[in-house]
């Protein structure tokens, strides 16, 4: 009976220690959630306040190197935005490149064919369909 009831407390200390990680990964995961909620609580004040001090219902006096950083990086954003739009290649745009992005990423599946030559799937998809045809 001794191996017994020193397997027994062995079992139920693994039980306690499973059950009290288990508690403490669910109250991190909590207290994770709560400071997710606290910075969206946060980044929700900041809009507000930045807009009712770009309106002129709110005085900046007491945010003005903050008003100025928040102005500084949204003009940085829009640079970033006209950057982004001068490397788009819709502005030299290739021609031979089919309009419909599904024609690039699946050609077999193209009326055209892989090889832009009306030639449908191809040989290979021929054969798999003959294959895989229904003879009942």
């Amino acid at each position: 009976m001794n191996v017994i009831d020193g397997l027994t407390r062995q079992a139920n200390r693994i039980v306690d220690d499973v059950q009290s990680s288990l508690k403490r990964a669910r109250t991190e995961g909590e207290r994770r959630m709560l400071l997710r909620q606290h910075r969206a609580a946060l980044e929700a004040l900041g809009e507000r306040t930045y807009e009712l001090v770009s309106s002129g219902r709110l005085s900046g006096d007491l945010l003005g190197p903050e008003i100025a950083e928040v102005e500084n990086k949204l003009m940085e954003i829009e640079a970033k935005v006209g950057e982004i739009e001068e490397l788009r290649p819709d502005a030299d745009r290739d021609d031979s490149a089919p309009d419909d992005p599904t024609d690039a990423a699946f050609p077999m599946l193209s009326d055209e064919g892989p090889n832009g030559d009306g030639a449908g799937a191809g040989p290979g998809w021929d054969a798999t369909k003959r294959f895989f045809a229904d003879d009942a």
